[in-house]
């Protein structure tokens, strides 16, 4: 039985420990100098040589693959279909590409209803559609959620809906004062596995895991905040007040109806709710008509626009629309575009996630000198969102000065 003198991969509790180059090609010497019987040249320029060092080579890539494969196997770095197989054990399947969201101020007579499926048209063309119908209230207006019919991250700023697409008698006009959420496209390796950890519960019920899961695994559904109070008075958490024995649930994106269904689900009996948004839903599980209904109230959150500063200094190798490239580069950083966690509702985000993406916008080195971020003014190196808030950014929040 033969033998070899290159070292194999040893499994340790701690995870797999791979020979080094130097070690193989070592092994692939001595094992050429044992079949030719000794005193064989070992030098890399002879013939022999050249084979070892191609064999050595042969070896350390296919150890290197197998490498590959073992993070493959591990929730934290699987990726790709690796990581679709792994979702699959809890029953996920990757997001596909989710719509913008944003909340359009509706004006018109008083009583019109605006159903869901109503649509409306930004500067851009692009189709935004009712999420949550409503009645125009005597104060003739409402602000409802529309999403754009088209998946991916299409920014709508503030003001960019001007057009009804379907007119409906007695409604006049919408507007969006404030920023949209920006979708994404087909949900990444970083927010897929942030997902699979909060959605290990979802076929449990009455835990806020299990509310969480359910919420989010709703179609459209671009991000979810769930918290509890199981007191006997009401208290403040990430600046909203939840009512007493209450669950508080805040969602972008997906149908109002979806949302609360997936959240009457999931909660305990006889919990109180929370929220800016109330939806009747119907218990269909067994009952003959009358269906018993229920009023489910969630929060849609606020968009609020995240305003940054970047300081980069001058320098002439940088790129003539290198404004343009750093913008771009911390809009897609923002919502996830760069395999990264997005910003998401009640997080805290950080000025230093933003320095790798900005520093690998340009194709010439850029020295950062710095980048700030807040709300009204951009002077904070970390700023914690609201579990009411969910943090937008368009081209007009960022400011780029070269120094």
């Amino acid at each position: 039985m033969s033998t070899s003198s290159v070292p194999d991969i040893v499994f340790t509790p701690t995870g797999a420990v791979f020979p080094s180059e130097s070690e193989i090609l070592a092994g692939v010497q001595a094992d050429y100098n044992a079949a030719f019987g000794g005193n064989l040249n070992p030098g890399l320029s002879t013939p022999q040589g050249q084979l070892c060092s191609s064999t050595a080579a042969i070896i350390g890539e296919k150890n290197d693959q197998f490498a590959y494969f073992l993070t493959q196997i591990d929730p934290a770095t699987a990726s790709g279909f690796m990581q679709d197989a792994i979702g699959k054990i809890y029953f996920l399947d990757r997001l596909p590409a989710t719509s913008t969201t944003v909340q359009v101020l509706c004006t018109g007579l008083v009583g019109v209803v605006i159903p869901v499926g109503a649509s409306v048209v930004d500067l851009n063309s692009v189709r935004y559609l009712c999420t949550q119908g409503d009645t125009i209230p005597p104060s003739g207006s409402i602000t409802l959620t529309f999403q754009a019919i088209t998946a991916g991250p299409i920014q709508c700023p503030p003001g960019a809906i001007t057009t009804i697409y379907q007119t409906i008698p007695g409604w006049d006009s919408a507007t969006n004062p404030l920023a949209g959420i920006v979708g994404s496209n087909v949900e990444s390796r970083a927010d897929f596995e942030y997902r699979r950890q909060q959605s290990v519960a979802l076929n449990a019920v009455g835990s806020l895991p299990s509310i969480y899961a359910a919420a989010f695994n709703v179609d459209g559904v671009v991000d979810v905040y769930v918290a509890e109070n199981v007191t006997d008075a009401p208290i403040t958490v990430g600046g909203q007040t939840l009512v007493a024995h209450s669950v508080y649930v805040a969602a972008v994106g997906g149908l109002a109806l979806d949302i609360a269904t997936a959240i009457w689900k999931k909660k305990s009996v006889g919990a109180n709710w929370n929220g800016n948004t109330s939806v009747v839903v119907g218990d269909n599980s067994g009952y003959d008509a009358p269906v018993p209904s229920y009023t489910v109230k969630f929060q849609i959150p606020t968009p609020t626009p995240i305003k940054f500063s970047v300081q980069i200094a001058n320098s002439a190798t940088l790129p003539s629309n290198i404004v343009a490239l750093v913008k771009a580069a911390i809009i897609n950083a923002f919502f996830g575009g760069d395999g990264g966690q997005r910003a998401r509702i009640g997080s805290t985000l950080y000025a230093s996630r933003f320095y790798a993406p900005v520093a690998a916008a340009s194709p010439t080195p850029i020295s950062i000198l710095s980048i700030l971020l807040g709300t009204s003014s951009p002077t904070l190196n970390t700023l914690t969102m609201g579990i009411g808030q969910a943090p937008t950014v368009t081209d007009s929040d960022i400011t780029v000065t070269i120094v």
